[in-house]
């Protein structure tokens, strides 16, 4: 895994706090904390996009956040547990598993340009 993937793979796990921080921000200062992990999130995204297939990225992106955001929330938050639920997380996450797999490094735009 090169530098770019790692970058959309932490991209992914800051999404699941800002989604998280998202429903359970009450004060100021964690309103201000989600926006800086948004902004955060989104320029690790736009930077591993540079040289990485978007379509591919925003995925993996998306379902990292997805299953995450719903695992914590199941997990730390006490939302209720359900094996169907886990069933499509392992699904979600089949789907982003295989799509970078599919991806090879001849799919990689060059850099510079």
């Amino acid at each position: 895994m090169n530098r770019n993937w790692a970058l959309v793979i932490l991209a992914g796990l800051i999404e699941i706090l800002w989604a998280i921080g998202l429903k359970h921000s009450s004060s100021w200062l964690s309103w201000m904390g989600t926006a800086l992990l948004i902004y955060l999130s989104f320029a690790l995204l736009v930077k591993a996009t540079k040289t990485l297939p978007v379509a591919t990225v925003y995925a993996i992106f998306t379902g990292i956040g997805t299953a995450g955001t719903v695992i914590v929330e199941m997990v730390v938050f006490g939302e209720a547990f359900s094996w169907t639920k886990v069933l499509f997380i392992l699904l979600l996450l089949s789907g982003v598993l295989g799509l970078k797999l599919v991806t090879t490094d001849s799919g990689e735009k060059e850099g510079g340009v």
